[in-house]
């Protein structure tokens, strides 16, 4: 059963006062795949080449290429794509923006804070596009996010974290104690584990944190907590593995919040999420404006999705022993059985 109400949540998550505009490839070296498309209209005069460049496979980083080139192809564009992915190796991510830097690209879409951040390095006389980045200014991808100041932009992904973890009291109002998993390497990760410290404080709950350097310890490092609720946050290397997490909160009964919606999908309990497809798709649109109006990446504000959905997944609470309480689940956008 689903059901579906547009909510509207102010984007406070951004310190800056100003107001934004509107955080799977193929395997690396793999030939360029062509992806030529032309649905009419007056600027599909001309063709466009766009190398991808994404850290890992998984949903919601999927589901923002799918988005992108959703926009340029209702845009008219004719475009080949150059999908690549690092299978969440950054010393790949590396090769793949070197690699991108000596190819004759018009443009590049960098999936995720460390390809994000690989690309920037290597690649300083193309557009770049970025999506799926927690914060690019602590990235050190951007000068600010009103004016990024060289040639990237984008959106993020940056996600309500207050919010989000403000459900156990619903969910979990005896919890004492919150979990969290993260790679060591992902500074998107670093700054969430942050913002859910602070969360966290204001709920009387205690963080307790486990590091992992690839997907393969993310179950172990589960396992290593004794608490009372996990904390996801959009850990590229740890929703990569998100079932073993999931698995590990169903042997402890407890509930498992997810930093978006494809995580609810896929076995947590509960979040207020973006729609990744839909951030993908926004990213697109701005590709459009670089490429059919000589828009400036240097002069265009990050943008963020100001449409986040209350999430909830009803099998999940009965496998980790949960009862939603009535209101939350009259209240939520979408309710997955």
């Amino acid at each position: 059963m689903t059901i579906s109400r547009t909510r509207l949540l102010v984007a406070a998550l951004v310190a800056p006062a100003f107001a934004l505009a509107a955080c799977g490839g193929g395997d690396a070296g793999s030939d360029a795949t062509s992806d030529a498309t032309s649905t009419g209209g007056g600027a599909a005069a001309e063709s466009y080449s766009i190398g991808i460049t994404q850290i890992v496979s998984h949903p919601s980083l999927d589901a923002a290429a799918v988005g992108f080139k959703a926009a340029l192809e209702d845009a008219g564009l004719d475009v080949t794509y150059d999908e690549q992915n690092a299978q969440g190796d950054q010393a790949t991510a590396t090769s793949i923006a070197n690699t991108f830097a000596s190819a004759d690209h018009d443009l590049i879409l960098a999936i995720a804070t460390p390809t994000a951040q690989a690309t920037a390095q290597a690649i300083t006389d193309v557009p770049i596009l970025i999506t799926a980045v927690t914060d690019p200014l602590e990235a050190g991808l951007v000068d600010s996010w009103e004016s990024p100041g060289g040639n990237l932009t984008g959106t993020s992904d940056l996600n309500p974290v207050d919010e989000q973890l403000g459900l156990l009291e619903d969910l979990a109002p005896d919890a004492e104690s919150l979990g969290i998993v993260y790679s060591s390497g992902e500074v998107n990760s670093e700054i969430q584990v942050e913002l859910a410290r602070e969360a966290a404080a204001g709920l009387g709950l205690e963080v307790e944190v486990a590091t992992v350097t690839n997907s393969g310890e993310v179950q172990q490092a589960a396992d290593s907590l004794d608490v009372d609720a996990f904390y996801v946050p959009t850990d590229n290397t740890v929703v990569s593995a998100l079932e073993s997490l999931i698995q590990v909160a169903e042997t402890k009964q407890v509930p498992v919040i997810a930093a978006e919606g494809d995580s609810v999908e896929r076995g947590a309990l509960a979040t207020y999420g973006l729609d990744y497809e839909q951030l993908g798709y926004q990213t697109g649109e701005m590709a459009v404006r670089i490429l059919t109006e000589g828009a400036d990446p240097a002069e265009m504000p990050i943008e963020t999705q100001t449409e986040l959905q209350l999430i909830l997944n009803s099998a999940a609470a009965g496998r980790m022993g949960v009862e939603i309480p009535q209101a939350l689940l009259d209240d939520a956008d979408s309710v997955l059985d």
